[in-house]
């Protein structure tokens, strides 16, 4: 059994965090990119659009995202070829994060009341017009709060990326625990990191919605 100091052992759990917000970060970017494609065609009034996006929310909502890793991880595979942790990791969780924020930046859209589209469409613009210019403003005041919030699920859901081999914070603290035999102090140290990464988000996102609802 090896010896580290407390010190050592929290020193390389920070640096393990590093990778955790890193991964986050490219899941949420992505994940909000690719969400935004599926909303607007969630919303388009497009039969065949509507059907695609609503089936791409309902499949991967409908996946554990503990199962979407694995599928992201082995599944080329099948076909001979092989990711790395890290891009099945990242790739999963942009999935991930796409299905959820598509579905809440819907519900923020359609709480808009119907007649602002109509409104848009007698001035004569076109769809994406109304939408950019009429109807998002508003469904950004209802979207913000849960999309802040819904990055605290993306943070969390890093920790399941570890299964496969991708080393951050979890995986870290595994590591770690086999090897100086100090399981409440190891992962004490990485609920706090977690903790510490986390309830900003929480804070910010409940802090949002009493200011939105107040306005």
């Amino acid at each position: 059994m090896r010896q580290f100091t407390d010190w050592q052992i929290t020193t390389l759990l920070l640096d393990a965090a590093v990778w955790t917000v890193v991964l986050s970060l490219i899941a949420f970017v992505g994940g909000a990119l690719l969400g935004l494609v599926v909303t607007v065609m969630r919303v388009s009034g497009k039969k065949p659009l509507e059907r695609l996006s609503a089936g791409f929310i309902a499949a991967v909502q409908s996946i554990p995202l503990l199962m979407l890793i694995f599928l992201c991880f082995f599944g080329p595979a099948v076909v001979g070829v092989e990711i790395s942790p890290w891009v099945a990791a990242a790739t999963a969780l942009i999935l991930f994060a796409a299905a959820f924020l598509a579905e809440i930046w819907r519900s923020s859209i359609q709480a808009v009341p119907r007649g602002q589209w109509e409104a848009g469409k007698a001035l004569g613009l076109r769809f994406l017009q109304v939408f950019r210019d009429i109807v998002a403003p508003q469904a950004l005041r209802l979207a913000v709060p849960p999309t802040v919030g819904f990055s605290v699920q993306v943070v969390k859901g890093t920790a399941l990326t570890s299964i496969i081999g991708f080393v951050e914070l979890t995986k870290a603290g595994t590591m770690l625990n086999n090897v100086t035999f100090r399981p409440f102090f190891v992962f004490a140290v990485v609920a706090l990191v977690y903790f510490a990464l986390c309830y900003p988000l929480s804070y910010a996102s409940r802090l949002l919605e009493r200011r939105l609802a107040s306005r």
